[in-house]
């Protein structure tokens, strides 16, 4: 059997522009540094907690597996 790996779908909703700078690296950390940019991040807890720092600029769109 082949596990699949549960992911979220995360889209940057606002800018990092005037945030302080451990926002914006988080964003980095993401794969995220634009506005209305998406990507699909395995859904572990470290991902979680980077996400939920950063709430205010980003929203999760789709929660896959």
């Amino acid at each position: 059997m082949t596990e699949t790996k549960k992911t979220i779908v995360v889209q940057q909703v606002a800018s990092a522009a005037r945030r302080p700078a451990i926002q914006t690296a988080t964003l980095k950390g993401l794969g995220l540094n634009k506005m209305n940019r998406t990507r699909e991040l395995e859904d572990t807890p470290s991902v979680r907690g980077m996400v939920n720092k950063i709430s205010h600029l980003v929203k999760i769109i789709e929660e896959r597996g």
